[in-house]
């Protein structure tokens, strides 16, 4: 289990308030290079986080079709196209640190009847910059960062939700295929009793009714042979779409589903929930309304602008570029707003209140992981015990089916078809239900790697 005492740091964080949150280094919110992010969010160490757990299941097909996976899916691709996006907005959150530089110019015409014509050419070139007294645009600046971290978070969240998606599906492909085979082996063996049954019938053995339970579940057989081929072409089409294919249910499957090489290690450390990119993400949210909470307080203070242009108007072009003739002007205003209705005082309660909400979704998301991660480990010990006892069913159950055909076939004294028929539907079911646990048993495991945000050992960077 999860060591509780590592886990007070995550909620420590979250309820010290806005001070604290310069604390958040791990985000990079102030040194985010770009294009690197992006990169690195599918490769390296955390193409490591999002697919290294696999090597646990030893199945190479569903490595390989997880890598096919993250590299068709089209909503994986459709998530980093808006990651691309969204590098746009650091650039826009820094440009308003830097000066603005215009220009323009102009050719007029002028005259009529009886006034001679005039040409006349216009340059003019203005800057204007507003000096960060304050800190203000600083933060504005932090706050795009913080906001393409979380992207950046929320790119590589896709990446593992995709990885272990594509996992539970290959392993609900693999599951289907095995009910399908163990339904055609179920009508196999119900259309081998039958003859049995008729035979003894007409030695006046057994009665009418026998044989028509004998028919009723050879029936009973061929509908659920038709509902698990849906089922299966079902399970082949959802993995088709996650793989990008068209989903014509062509994929093949496999005889047999991926096996656990070993068990959760004792005492993982808390500390492993870091790499879950939801709380990464909510960590740079956190981070982000904190600057702009900042931001908001700095409004009420006063902004400094300069600005200078160059100007001419002649009324030749050559002379209009002549720097002989260009008039220059430097104007500086200092300006501080008085009243607005309570307009930015409210702005700034606004976005404190905010960021006091950022705090409580952090928590919330915090414990949240920690819920999952728990649930998880507890369900993998009792799945781990029910397949015990569940094997031992199927073999007690396959005993009894065995037995009781073979004594109505002999003619035993005593012998009841009624009772082969119970043994059949229980050795039939118990079949059935260990396929589905041995299923459910790599799908609590997959869950419990993506409440982890990965494998068992790898740290986040």
């Amino acid at each position: 289990m999860i060591r509780p005492r590592l886990a007070l740091p995550f909620l420590i964080l979250a309820l010290t308030g806005c001070e604290a949150l310069k604390g958040p280094q791990a985000v990079s919110t102030s040194k985010i290079d770009a294009p690197a992010a992006f990169s690195e969010a599918r490769s390296g160490q955390n193409a490591k986080i999002s697919t290294g757990w696999l090597r646990e299941f030893g199945d190479s097909r569903m490595t390989s079709l997880v890598n096919e996976a993250l590299k068709h899916n089209l909503d994986l691709k459709a998530a980093g196209y808006r990651l691309k996006a969204a590098k746009e907005g650091t650039i826009i959150g820094g440009a308003a640190r830097k000066p603005t530089v215009s220009a323009s110019t102009g050719y007029r015409r002028s005259g009529g009847e009886n006034v001679s014509s005039s040409e006349s050419y216009s340059l003019s070139l203005n800057a204007s910059w507003e000096p960060d007294l304050w800190g203000r645009l600083r933060n504005i600046d932090l706050a795009s960062r913080a906001d393409y971290a979380a992207s950046v978070a929320d790119y590589r969240g896709a990446r593992l939700s995709l990885a272990a998606n594509t996992a539970r599906a290959w392993c609900n492909l693999v599951t289907a295929e095995r009910q399908l085979d163990l339904a055609e082996r179920t009508v196999l063996s119900y259309e081998k009793a039958l003859p049995v049954v008729e035979r003894r019938y007409r030695a006046q053995t057994l009665r009418a009714v026998d044989v028509q339970f004998a028919r009723n579940n050879v029936a009973n057989a061929e509908r659920t042979l038709r509902s698990r081929k849906l089922n299966r072409d079902d399970a082949a089409r959802s993995l088709e779409v996650l793989l990008g294919r068209y989903p014509s249910a062509t994929i093949v499957s496999s005889s047999t589903l991926p096996t656990l090489r070993k068990d959760i290690p004792t005492g993982l450390p808390s500390g492993l929930l870091a790499r879950r990119p939801d709380l990464q993400a909510a960590r740079a949210d956190l981070f982000a309304s904190a600057q702009r909470a900042e931001s908001s307080r700095k409004d009420l203070l006063p902004s400094l602008n300069l600005s200078g242009s160059l100007s001419n108007g002649e009324s030749t072009i050559r002379r209009a570029f002549d720097p002989n003739f260009l008039v220059y002007s430097v104007a500086a205003s200092l300006a501080q707003t008085i009243y607005r209705g309570g307009a930015l005082s409210a702005q700034t309660h606004a976005a404190l209140e905010r960021n006091r909400a950022e705090i409580s979704d952090y928590a919330s998301t915090a414990l949240f992981a920690f819920r999952e991660v728990e649930s998880a480990i507890g369900a993998d010990h009792s799945l781990r015990e029910q397949e015990t006892f569940l094997e031992t069913e199927v073999e007690q159950s396959n005993r009894a089916e065995k037995r009781a055909l073979n004594d109505i076939t002999l003619g035993i004294d005593g012998a009841s078809f009624l009772e082969y028929l119970e043994a059949q539907r229980r050795a039939e079911s118990a079949r059935a239900a260990l396929i589905s646990l041995r299923n459910l048993r790599l799908q609590n495991r997959i869950d419990l790697h993506l409440a982890l945000g990965g494998d068992f050992s790898t740290q986040e960077k």
